[in-house]
């Protein structure tokens, strides 16, 4: 089965896409921007334990942005080959030039194309699943293409984002989260919960450069999408003011 288009949209610059909510680029962050800086700190954070967790064998990392993941994955283990998956054309110049490794590969796609069902052992798609359009497709496309007793690794906000972050298509909770993985029969081996705090004053100034990105009008959203306006002040009663991750690891059972 095909794996359905990742979330990254081809044509744009890796560069450009720093100064965005799209994807970080390690070098190009600026060292006084606290937002850019703590997001990357969450990112390394995530691959460094999806390397823990994965075994030996060929790894799809797929949406993997400029390829600093790939590379921390495939240090991971030395008997781990590497596929560093995306659509953008700029991002993966990018990662061969900054993150060439001897056990990576970076090819542009979705999987789709060039892989068979069960071709990998295990999957990495970090911060993918809020930006598709299908997300319960794409899910279902990463299982098929792992192999019986591989390991499905990803990670979501489980805090309203849609309404804040205009590349966000969908909103997921915990439960709705391992949902996916239940209703394909997967054994949930760890879970990784993260705490992202802000301060809603700089948010509202757009004061760093990757705030600049989040949706205009806000107001005018939440009119017209008042479910939003609930749901994020649910939120804010409940978690404060501060984003919230969670990485599942998933194991396929065979």
């Amino acid at each position: 089965a095909d794996a359905p288009p990742a979330c990254r949209r081809a044509g744009q610059s890796a560069m450009s896409q720093s100064d965005s909510l799209e994807r970080i680029v390690p070098d190009a962050l600026e060292a006084s921007e606290a937002t850019g800086q703590d997001t990357l700190r969450l990112h390394l954070e995530r691959y460094h334990y999806a390397a823990q967790h994965l075994t030996a064998g060929r790894v799809l990392d797929l949406a993997c942005g400029v390829g600093y993941g790939s590379s921390i994955i495939a240090d991971g283990q030395s008997s781990r080959q590497v596929v560093g998956a995306d659509l953008s054309i700029e991002a993966l110049r990018h990662a061969s030039a900054s993150y060439r490794h001897p056990r990576v590969s970076f090819v542009r796609g979705n999987g789709g194309a060039w892989s068979r069902a069960g071709s990998f052992d295990g999957i990495v798609s970090l911060e993918t699943l809020e930006h598709v359009p299908h997300p319960v497709e794409f899910f279902a496309g990463l299982v098929a293409l792992l192999t019986p007793g591989g390991r499905l690794i990803a990670s979501v906000p489980t805090t309203p984002s849609v309404d804040a972050n205009p590349h966000h298509l969908t909103d997921f909770t915990e439960r709705t989260f391992l949902a996916l993985g239940e209703k394909h029969g997967l054994e949930v081996v760890a879970l990784l919960r993260q705490v992202q705090k802000y301060s809603p004053v700089s948010v509202a100034l757009r004061r760093e450069r990757r705030t600049k990105d989040l949706r205009r009008g806000l107001g005018r959203y939440y009119l017209q999408h008042p479910g939003a306006a609930v749901r994020r002040f649910l939120s804010i009663l409940t978690d404060g003011f501060s984003n919230r991750y969670l990485t599942v690891v998933w194991r396929r059972p065979g």
